[in-house]
C-alpha cells in the first residue's frame, strides 16, 4: 500500500490501522496473542495435562503424608501401594480427586504463569526482553506463587480431602457407599468446620512453601532452559526443554518438601481419626520430629520425585507449545493495514 500525494505534493500519511478496522476473529486473535495473555492460558493448559499424567503418583503421596505415626495402611513401597490402590479401588482410584485437581489446577497454574508474565514485564525488567538476575527470577515467581495459591487454596484442601476419603485408613471407619463431591465437600467444610477459615485451613504453610518452590522453579528452569540452548538457537528443542522443566521441579519440591507435608497435616487436621490435632506450625513439626523422626517430614517424597519429572517436564513443554502457538495467533501488520 502506498501513500497518496496531498494538494503540497508531499504524500500524505498512512492511516494508523486501530483494533476497531479488525474483524471479531481478528479482534480475538489480538487479544490472546498479548504475552500475558497467552502465558495465561498457556498456563491452564500446562496444569491440566501435567497433573493428568502424574495423577496415581499425585494421590499415592498424599496419603503416604497424611499417615501418622502408628499407621500403615501405605507403609508400603512405591509399586505395592499402587498395586494395592488399583485392587482396592481400580482406575477411579488412579484417578480419585484428580477431577477437582484439574479445576483447581487449571486456573491456579494459569495465574501463576500469567502473574509471573505480568510481574516481569511490569516490576522487574528495566526494558522489554531484559534479562532478569537469578535473584529476581526468585522473587518473582515467588510473588506468583503466593498469587495464585491465595485464588485456588479452597478447592486444594477440597482435592486434599477427596483423595483420601475413599482410602482404606480404618481410623476414618467403612468407607460410605456414595462419596460426597467437590461442592458438597466444600459446603460440609464451610458449615460444620468454621466458616470461611476452615477453606483457608494451612495456607500459612502453604504459602511459606510455595514461594519458594515456584520461584526455585521459575529459576531453575530458565536458567538450565538458557544453559541448553545451542549457539545460533533461539529456542531449545523439545528433548531439552523437557529436561529442563525435570531438573528444575526436582530441585524445588526437594527443596520445600517438608512444608507440603505440614500442608497435607493441617488440612484434615479436623478429621476425626488421623491421630493429629496441632496447635501450630511449630507444633507441628515438633509433633512429627519426634514421633516420626526427620523422615517424617518427608513421607511420600519418593512418589514425588517420581511424579516430578514427567509433571513439571510436561508442563514446561506443554506451556510453551500452547504460549507459542498462541503468541502466533497475532494478526499480521498486512492484515491491520487493509
Amino acid at each position: 500500500m502506498s501513500a497518496t500525494p496531498s494538494a503540497s505534493g508531499a504524500p500524505s500519511p498512512l492511516p494508523i490501522p486501530t483494533i476497531e478496522k479488525l474483524s471479531a476473529a481478528d479482534q480475538f486473535r489480538s487479544a490472546v496473542s498479548q504475552p500475558t495473555v497467552a502465558a495465561f492460558c498457556a498456563g491452564g493448559v500446562a496444569g491440566a495435562v501435567s497433573r493428568t499424567v502424574v495423577s496415581p503418583l499425585e494421590r499415592l503421596k498424599i496419603l503416604y503424608q497424611v499417615q501418622s505415626s502408628g499407621r500403615e495402611a501405605y507403609k508400603l513401597s512405591v509399586g505395592k501401594a499402587l498395586a494395592k490402590m488399583w485392587r482396592e479401588e481400580g482406575w477411579r482410584g488412579f484417578m480419585a480427586g484428580n477431577g477437582t485437581n484439574c479445576i483447581r489446577i487449571v486456573p491456579y497454574s494459569a495465574v501463576q504463569f500469567g502473574s509471573y508474565n505480568f510481574y516481569k514485564r511490569n516490576i522487574f525488567e528495566r526494558h522489554p526482553g531484559d534479562s532478569l538476575t537469578p535473584l529476581s527470577r526468585l522473587t518473582c515467581g515467588g510473588l506468583a506463587g503466593i498469587t495464585s495459591v491465595t485464588f485456588t487454596y479452597p478447592l486444594d484442601i477440597v482435592r486434599t480431602r477427596l483423595s483420601i476419603q475413599t482410602a482404606s485408613f480404618a481410623e476414618l471407619g467403612e468407607r460410605p457407599r456414595k462419596m460426597p463431591g467437590m461442592w458438597e465437600t466444600l459446603v460440609k467444610m464451610y458449615r460444620t468446620e468454621g466458616g470461611f477459615p476452615a477453606l483457608y485451613r494451612g495456607i500459612v504453610p502453604t504459602v511459606a512453601g510455595v514461594a519458594p518452590y515456584v520461584g526455585l522453579n521459575f529459576m531453575v528452569y530458565e536458567h538450565v532452559r538458557q544453559y541448553l540452548t545451542l549457539d545460533g538457537e533461539q529456542n531449545p528443542s523439545a528433548v531439552r526443554k523437557l529436561l529442563a522443566g525435570a531438573i528444575s521441579g526436582a530441585v524445588a519440591q526437594t527443596c520445600t518438601y517438608p512444608f507440603d507435608v505440614l500442608r497435607r497435616r493441617f488440612q484434615i487436621n479436623t478429621m476425626s481419626g488421623m491421630g493429629y490435632q496441632y496447635k501450630g506450625i511449630f507444633d507441628a513439626v515438633r509433633v512429627i520430629v519426634t514421633e516420626e523422626g526427620i523422615r517424617g517430614l518427608y513421607k511420600g517424597i519418593v512418589p514425588n520425585l517420581l511424579k516430578v519429572a514427567p509433571s513439571m517436564a510436561s508442563s514446561w513443554l506443554s506451556y510453551e507449545v500452547c504460549r507459542d502457538f498462541l503468541v502466533g495467533l497475532k494478526p499480521e501488520e498486512t492484515k491491520l493495514l487493509q
